[in-house]
């Protein structure tokens, strides 16, 4: 095994051999006799500017859409693979009408703006951007370029925040900006918003700024649900390093964000009182009452078994309690404390696999949480080439539900292998991730001599709390620092 000096960038050309391969398109491995830091092309920009790239590409691939497949031929956008929520919304949710979300109700079936307050304030700026002139069609097509200029934006900012969270690692960005399934699904849906702050706060953590860090992933609540969940990791790895301080910042910090977006909205009073307002409540009950739905590991039972599961919540909420309880056991019972995004992307990966419907674009969620954890370009690959498949899926066989024509799309079982290979692709991440943690000497970053570079006050902390003994001792013990002797949460000296 190779040391590397800790003020030592590490390339992962000499670390990772598909990395290697990879680099023979441009030129092969960087040599030993390289002048590295003497372009203005730093990592950073490098990767800033290939995320963009690859974002461009994502939109070249929704053209056929852009030139009618949205507007003529309900089919034709599944069977090109490039369907967007965006254009639809722009006139389904009343904004080409002018409608305020949350405050007016809208005609038809979906009352109110099924999204959290940030991500509806973010459609409704793209709406005041977009010229109320003309035909409908070509506002709806001008609504989704003005959005896909504004997530262009935030697939850059998650793609600088990647490369700057481990600091001697800055070409893991890579992953993030060449994963071709986010390139595919960046223009869905407006997930970028939240996944672009949470990548933010979790670069803040990493510069020990708790308090913007918790600030940042209120934020990001409020524009998505499921980054709330990485303050769950944070309890756990910081009741095992004992920094409640640095913990209680960041709650403080979320939640103080979360309620100065929510709460003009949240509230309303009449003359019976304060009440919390229907349009605001419309994200939690929608999610709350909407039935099993595409790519669910519950769709996929209830279309194997015929059953239509009508528990799925309750089903999905005891999942999701027991398995944060194992990654929290794992969490304390490691050998060595995890890394933060390691935490962070079991729990994320974790809810998508629990819950009740998943979006081709909630691939995103997790991207940037992999390239942090598991920064392997041959476990990335797999996982991305398995959410690509399923990408093509879905539209398959929504072509084939809505075409008359049998002959065209994919047809039921098509589609339930699409969905085993993203619930599989997913699992092997995990599987891979917790190995890691349970025997740290198979993690890549820390094989480089790092601690926890994501984890800011974590890094480097002594434990103060851990659950038994560590059951076997890493194989290359002088790459790790020493760690006190723990039995039943008590430190021996």
């Amino acid at each position: 095994m190779t040391s590397v000096r800790r003020d030592e960038s590490v390339r992962p050309t000499k670390r990772d051999e598909v990395a290697a391969a990879g680099s023979e398109l441009i030129g092969g491995p960087i040599g030993r006799h390289a002048l590295l830091g003497t372009s203005w092309l730093t990592p950073v920009r490098v990767i800033a500017l290939v995320a963009i790239g690859m974002f461009a590409l994502g939109m070249v691939q929704k053209l056929p859409c852009y030139n009618g497949g949205w507007f003529f031929g309900a089919t034709s956008q599944y069977t090109h693979a490039c369907y967007s929520d965006i254009p639809h919304l722009y006139a389904g949710r009343g904004f080409a009408e002018g409608l305020i979300p949350y405050f007016d109700r809208l005609p038809g079936d979906m009352e109110y703006l099924e999204y959290p307050v940030l991500t509806g304030v973010f459609m409704e700026v793209a709406s005041w951007m977009t010229p109320h002139a003309g035909g409908i069609q070509q506002r709806e097509q001008i609504y989704w370029l003005v959005n896909a200029g504004m997530l262009m934006i935030c697939a850059a900012v998650i793609a600088v925040c990647v490369t700057r969270t481990h600091r001697r690692r800055p070409w893991d960005g890579l992953l993030v900006a060449l994963a071709p399934a986010a390139a595919l699904t960046a223009t869905i849906n407006w997930d970028l918003l939240a996944i672009a702050l949470t990548a933010a706060g979790m670069l803040m953590w990493s510069r020990s700024r708790p308090l913007a860090a918790g600030v940042l992933i209120g934020l990001a609540t409020a524009a998505k649900l499921y980054p709330v969940l990485l303050l769950g990791p944070l309890l756990v790895l910081c009741w095992r390093a004992g920094a409640w301080r640095a913990y209680r910042k960041a709650v403080a910090g979320a939640l103080v964000s979360w309620l100065v977006v929510n709460l003009p909205v949240m509230i309303t009073h009449d003359a019976a009182g304060f009440h919390i307002r229907e349009g605001w409540a419309k994200f939690y009950t929608f999610s709350q009452e909407r039935p099993i739905d595409f790519g669910s590991v519950w769709l996929l039972i209830s279309q194997r078994t015929g059953n239509p599961l009508e528990n799925a919540n309750t089903y999905a909420t005891l999942l999701m309690i027991l398995g944060c309880g194992a990654i929290g056991l794992l969490a304390l019972y490691a050998p060595r404390r995890p890394r933060f995004a390691q935490l962070a992307f079991l729990v994320v990966a974790l809810f998508i696999l629990t819950n009740k419907v998943y979006s081709p674009q909630y691939v995103l969620w997790l991207t940037p949480l992999a390239a942090l954890a598991r920064p392997r370009w041959r476990d990335f690959l797999i996982w991305q080439a398995c959410e690509v498949m399923y990408f093509l899926g879905i539209w398959m066989y929504l072509a084939y539900t809505g075409n008359g024509d049998k002959h065209q799309g994919l047809p039921t079982e098509g589609y339930q292998l699409a969905i085993a290979l993203h619930l599989l692709g997913t699992l092997y991440l995990c599987a891979v991730v917790v190995r890691d943690i349970w025997l740290p000497e198979r993690d890549v970053v820390r094989r480089d001599g790092d601690d926890d570079p994501s984890g800011g006050v974590l890094d480097h902390s002594p434990d103060v709390f851990v659950l038994g003994r560590s059951h076997h001792q890493p194989r290359h013990a002088m790459q790790f620092e020493a760690a006190p002797r723990v039995r039943w949460g008590v430190v021996r000296e």
